[in-house]
C-alpha cells in the first residue's frame, strides 16, 4: 500500500506523485529545488510509462515502476504526512 501523503523531512515539502510516469534521467537536483510544485513546470521532464509512478519532493525524487520498500532507501527522508 502507498501513502499518497508523503512528506519530506529535509526540505519540509509534501511529496507529489504523479501516476504513469518516470523522471527524465537528466532530472536533478536544482530543477526540483526551482520547479516544485509547478506541474506546468515539472512536465518538462517527466516521461509518460504506464504502471509507473513518479515521486517528488524539492530535495528528492524516484521513479518507481515495480513494488518497491521506500523505508530502505536512507537517503530519502519521506514520512507518513497525515494518517
Amino acid at each position: 500500500r502507498a501513502c499518497d501523503q508523503l512528506r519530506c523531512t529535509a526540505c519540509d515539502f509534501r511529496v507529489s506523485l504523479f501516476d504513469d510516469y518516470i523522471w527524465d534521467q537528466s532530472c536533478d537536483y536544482l530543477f526540483f529545488r526551482n520547479n516544485m510544485p509547478e506541474l506546468s513546470k515539472l512536465r518538462a521532464k517527466m516521461v509518460k510509462k504506464k504502471g509507473a509512478r513518479a515521486y517528488a519532493c524539492q530535495c528528492s525524487w524516484r521513479s518507481i515502476d515495480e513494488l518497491t520498500v521506500l523505508q530502505t532507501e536512507q537517503q530519502l527522508r519521506w514520512v507518513c504526512g497525515k494518517h
